[in-house]
């Protein structure tokens, strides 16, 4: 069987901004102009201690005019930053908020595509916290520490520059002293870091779906007296983020060394800068611009280790956004053809009603265990069939090979003589629909919840399908109608009304198959005779396809198909 590909808890961090630059490259000359900018604004802070430098020089000669021209040069240099620096920094987070929409706009996509199987596969509180929490926390560093994070850069880079002009000899003693020391407690950091971020970001995703988890299963959990049980495991799961948020602690205060460098370096500085102006071969002017600069430095240095941790953790991020990206790519080998990318041509146009085959079908959730093995079957058009057999037959599993939601291992599902997986996305929802046994809401009214479905139908088509499926009087029931306020959730309706929106919804879609997974399992026996009535007004040319227990909804069908140990048995 072909298992769906799995996302990885702390996935590679090399190389991360390589990989993430196709996503940045449509914004490229955005991208080089705030670079610009910001390269501008930086060059104006470091000459700041070249004109200082100078001024110091003038009054040592008693030169006025020298001195009321560098501290004029100070007053342009200081307006031209400001001008610079903001113009840098709009142009760097209306760029960073472009291409973190565009990150957004793509991972829900790709998931809102992923084969049914990639999203079981996964904890639901994962998949949330990679396309929210994370793009957010990415969202919050372009706009608030990306500019920083360049501007630090430019420092290190333009004050190097600056100080090996003035002297070379005292640049050497200076790297001597400083490169090493802090390349060593960066390499450190690094080491502790990379793994300790990434252990944290897993940690809070694990936290994140054991907390879904407990929400949606909360009903569960207090009737049949879980609840000690799932908190024990939230504690559990909460403790080791809180060690691996520690750990990642632990590791920033190895930035904390850089700090004694750079007092080390200061002194060198002072000692070897005072010799050799003592001997003359450089000037004091030469000495006050060190002193200041490696202070710029130095203070770039500090807000480096400030941003670091920050830095980290948005990498990490990128890196796990990045694997949600690659892994719901489409791809032949892993996704199912019809989920073609959008340029992709459209699939080939089936009949309004046609016959469903389904053809020595295999499936397999694990390796070496089928749940479906051989399993052929054909329903001409406008039959109605009952599916039946012992929980864990795999009637659900067949449903939604049928339906075009699972690929099947071997063997083939066709509708009007055309494999599921050759059809566009939207053609097969127009002919074949699912309605679960779990029907899921949107906070909002019954009106939005019934819109839900290709085409946007208005108020007047909704009322009208409500009225053929002979629905009318339950909703009437309802406070506000259709506009009646479901809130947040399930809680409001019981289960066999879910089913009712569900079929509302598939009667909208006006589909040549319908299957119906369980429809009046678990509910009352007036709101399943209610739901049956509606199944019945269904067009009479339509395939209905029924998964069901209740002996009364098995005997309103004509045919029957009994699964059991994972093939076909009997037709009746």
């Amino acid at each position: 069987m072909a298992e769906p590909q799995r996302l990885t808890a702390t996935p590679d961090q090399r190389r991360v901004l390589h990989r993430a630059w196709p996503h940045m490259r449509p914004e490229r000359r955005g991208i080089a102009l705030a670079l610009l900018a910001g390269a501008a604004a930086t060059a104006t802070t470091v000459a700041v201690p070249a004109v200082i430098g100078a001024g110091v020089d003038q009054i040592l000669q008693r030169d006025r005019g020298g001195l009321f021209t560098a501290v004029a040069a100070l007053t342009v240099l200081a307006l031209l930053r400001l001008v610079l620096f903001r113009r840098s920094e709009l142009l760097l987070i209306a760029v960073g908020e472009r291409v973190v929409r565009s990150l957004r706009d793509l991972a829900v996509t790709r998931l809102s595509r992923a084969p049914l199987r990639f999203l079981e596969a996964h904890p639901s509180g994962d998949l949330l916290r990679r396309t929210t929490t994370e793009i957010a926390d990415l969202a919050n560093f372009v706009r608030g520490q990306l500019p920083d994070v360049l501007t630090v850069g430019a420092y290190l880079l333009f004050t190097t520059v600056l100080l090996l002009t003035y002297s070379p000899l005292l640049t050497i003693a200076l790297a001597l002293v400083f490169v090493p020391a802090i390349v060593t407690v960066l390499r450190l950091f690094k080491k502790a870091a990379n793994p300790a971020f990434a252990a944290e970001a897993a940690a809070a995703g694990t936290v994140a779906a054991t907390y879904r988890e407990l929400v949606q299963s909360r009903e569960m959990l207090r009737t049949g007296g879980g609840t000690a049980f799932w908190r024990e495991r939230f504690l559990a799961d909460n403790e080791r983020r809180y060690r691996a948020a520690r750990r990642s602690q632990r590791s920033l205060f190895l930035i904390s060394l850089a700090r004694i460098v750079q007092s080390l370096t200061t002194a060198v500085l002072l000692l070897v800068g005072g010799w050799l102006a003592a001997r003359g071969s450089i000037s004091v002017g030469t000495v006050v611009v060190f002193i200041l600069a490696t202070r710029q430095l130095f203070d770039s240095a500090t807000q480096a280790s400030n941003l670091v941790g920050q830095v980290q953790v948005s990498l990490v991020g990128l890196a796990r956004l990045l694997d949600l990206l690659t892994t719901t790519a489409p791809r032949p080998a892993l996704h199912a053809p019809r989920q073609a990318p959008d340029d992709a041509p459209a699939g080939p146009v089936t009949a309004e009603r046609g016959v469903l085959e389904v053809e020595d079908l295999h499936y397999s959730y694990v390796a070496g265990t089928e749940v479906l093995g051989g399993v052929s079957v054909r329903v001409e058009p406008g039959e109605r069939v009952g599916l039946v057999g012992p929980t864990g037959s795999g009637k659900t599993t067949l449903a939604k090979l049928m339906t075009g939601l699972y690929a099947p291992d071997s063997g083939a599902v066709r509708y009007d003589g055309h494999d599921l997986t050759a059809l566009d996305p939207a053609e097969l929802r127009r002919r074949i629909v699912l309605v679960p046994q779990r029907v899921h809401l949107i906070e909002g009214t019954l009106l939005d919840n019934l819109r839900l479905v290709p085409g946007d139908p208005g108020e007047p088509r909704i009322a009208e399908a409500v009225d053929r499926l002979g629905l009318a009087d339950w909703v009437r029931t309802l406070d506000g109608g259709l506009h009646t306020d479901l809130g947040r959730g399930t809680g409001r309706l019981s289960a066999g009304e879910l089913q009712l929106i569900g079929l509302v919804r598939a009667a909208l879609l006006d589909p040549a198959v319908l299957v119906l997974d369980e429809a009046t399992a678990d509910i009352d026996p007036e709101t399943a005779r209610t739901l049956e009535t509606a199944i019945d007004t269904l067009r009479a040319d339509r395939t209905l396809i029924v998964i069901a227990h209740r002996e009364a909804t098995i005997k309103r069908l004509p045919r029957v198909i009994r699964l059991d140990e994972n093939a076909l048995l009997a037709h009746n």
